[in-house]
């Protein structure tokens, strides 16, 4: 069993931690190995982060949360932890092995957010608005391409990286309610 408990610290940074039982940490790059035995928090010294536009329909910040984070878990595999099983030896597919944390913003904090992801070379994973209109990956695709990149309608951001890096691009947007 575990929970995960997200704190601000006085810089305003918002620190994960995550009281797991058990923590398969091997080649994973993304936890702070020295903090992990028996019930002590894992510390991760990683985030993802999920930034999503505030004026979204309930329906559209889920779907667009689903989508940016399949993307981080491909270009990212180390983030993704080991397959699932319960007790009756069913398997399930693996998941992330940290925390997601989603924050909302408007469109000019989040169009800074990817300014800053651009800048420091994070991985990163888009939606823009046309998506709404399109039905497949390949148009979708089509859609991303035919903007600019300082013209895309930003409606989410996907983040992964170093813990202070992914604060820095997240400055401004708020926890998600």
């Amino acid at each position: 069993m575990s929970s995960v408990s997200s704190t601000n610290t006085a810089n305003g940074d918002t620190e994960i931690t995550d009281t797991a039982n058990t923590a398969n940490t091997e080649n994973s790059g993304t936890v702070d190995t020295a903090s992990v035995s028996g019930d002590a928090p894992v510390r991760f010294d990683t985030k993802i982060v999920v930034v999503l536009r505030d004026d979204l329909e309930p329906w559209q910040r889920l779907n667009v949360t689903a989508f940016l984070v399949s993307g981080l878990g491909t270009a990212v595999p180390e983030v993704v932890g080991e397959p699932y099983e319960d007790a009756d030896a069913v398997a399930y597919l693996p998941m992330f092995r940290q925390p997601v944390m989603v924050f909302e913003a408007s469109k000019e904090t989040l169009t800074a957010a990817h300014g800053r992801a651009l800048s420091r070379a994070l991985p990163r994973a888009i939606f823009t608005s046309d998506l709404f209109a399109t039905g497949n990956d390949r148009d979708n695709r089509a859609a991303v391409r035919a903007v600019p990149t300082g013209a895309l309608d930003l409606v989410g951001l996907a983040v992964h990286g170093p813990r202070n890096a992914v604060d820095k691009v997240v400055k401004g947007a708020r926890m998600h309610p």
